[in-house]
């Protein structure tokens, strides 16, 4: 199965709702990417993701990316150097655990979205959204084999 069928349409309505949800209460900026196998630690693959897609030019440095590679069964959450400059360790070991929890229901698309949901919660006392916010990522869920 392709990554990017893993979820249907429907379901990935259902998560970027979330993200464009949880993105209103913060100028942070949260995007999803969902593979296929990840061969290195997932923190790591992450990480390499977040480079690629350009999420370290947001103008806060406030962007988080929340990774998935579905036949693996693995998942990692990474912030930028503006965000881990001024959040406590273990800051997102919660969303890690609601995630943890979600997914092993099989619950894909609950755990996503409830991640980006506490995720833009967690990230509005740090970055509280502002009158002239802007969008510097897509909301979408980006893919990749």
């Amino acid at each position: 199965m392709s990554a990017k069928n893993f979820l249907t349409p429907e379901q990935q309505a259902q998560v970027i709702a979330a993200v464009k949800e949880a993105e209103t209460g913060t100028s942070g900026e949260i995007r999803i990417h969902v593979e296929n196998k990840c061969s290195v630690d997932p923190l790591q693959r992450a990480e390499q993701l977040f480079g690629e897609l350009g999420m370290h030019k947001t103008e806060l440095r406030n962007g988080v990316l929340i990774y998935l590679a579905c036949q693996s069964k693995v998942f990692a959450i990474v912030g930028d150097k503006g965000i881990n400059d001024v959040v406590p360790d273990g800051f997102w070991e919660d969303v890690r655990d609601l995630m943890a929890s979600a997914f092993s229901q099989g619950k894909f698309t609950e755990g996503l979205s409830a991640a980006a949901i506490a995720v833009g919660e967690k990230l509005q006392s740090y970055f509280p959204y502002q009158e002239d916010d802007v969008n510097e990522l897509p909301d979408d869920i980006s893919f990749s084999e």
